[in-house]
């Protein structure tokens, strides 16, 4: 076993009990693995079901914790009943997370758990995540980042442990593709997940589409820009069926953050 995998799960074993925050990502898949060596039935992976959650990811999501074989608990709750978090200022990520662990935390005690667990690494430290300062306001846990482990390292050992998200594309959640301070609807989230589902069918393995009311800007990797134009047409007819006037591929193609105030 891997010596920091060893150090992830002593980790975690120290909590007694724990409840993952459970997106169906490579962190939060690895924390999960972690948490249910260490701590068998006193581990449980929490899913949030909510709008900005892409329909792909819950069904991910699902077949990982069965293949891990983790509790799986999954429970509806929607962030778009924030007004905070539909103003989409640029904290809307600490409202976010600020909902989620509200609802980790009733379900925590419910189960009589001790500790909340987020898959945070440390280069997630190098974005713009507001969210982190609802973590640590919180008082959850964050075993990758206290280990300082990074995300090449977290796809080391998903490797090393064949776990079935292993080489997974980043993601982020629906509400990402909107533009701060352009109100977060249910419309808008809708075209957003369906436009990716059109692109992604077209054999993209990762693909953003970013909401700017008509237009919607793809982000693609370059090395996918070939296919994207040679499935131009149906795209551009998929996507204007779904209300966006313009469709255009953005040739910095994809980045992670694009939309952040840093950029």
């Amino acid at each position: 076993m891997h010596p920091k995998y060893q150090r992830l799960c002593k980790l975690i074993e120290s909590k007694g009990s724990a409840l993952v925050a459970f997106s169906g990502g490579i962190d939060s898949t690895l924390l999960a693995k972690a948490a249910s060596d260490a701590l068998g039935d006193k581990a449980a992976a929490v899913t949030i079901d909510s709008s900005t959650l892409p329909r792909r990811e819950l069904k991910d999501a699902k077949r990982t914790a069965r293949e891990i074989g983790i509790k799986h608990i999954i429970v509806k709750h929607d962030e778009l009943n924030n007004k905070d978090f539909r103003k989409n200022s640029q904290d809307r990520c600490y409202y976010c997370k600020y909902e989620s662990i509200l609802v980790l935390k009733k379900i925590s005690k419910e189960l009589g758990f001790n500790s909340i667990l987020f898959g945070v690494n440390r280069d997630d430290l190098q974005d713009y995540r507001p969210g982190h300062r609802a973590l640590s306001e919180g008082g959850t846990c964050t075993p990758l980042l206290d280990l300082a482990i990074t995300k090449d390292e977290v796809r080391e050992l998903a490797r090393e442990l064949r776990l079935p998200n292993c080489d997974k594309p980043q993601m982020a959640c629906l509400s990402s593709r909107i533009p701060y301070g352009e109100e977060i609807t249910q419309e808008k989230l809708r075209m957003v997940e369906e436009a990716e589902e059109f692109v992604m069918d077209s054999g993209i393995e990762q693909a953003r589409v970013r909401h700017y009311n008509e237009l919607a800007r793809i982000e693609v990797l370059p090395d996918e820009f070939p296919t994207i134009l040679k499935n131009k047409d149906h795209i551009v007819n998929s996507l204007k069926r779904l209300g966006f006037k313009y469709i255009t591929l953005d040739l910095q193609g994809y980045r992670t953050g694009s939309m952040n105030p840093l950029e």
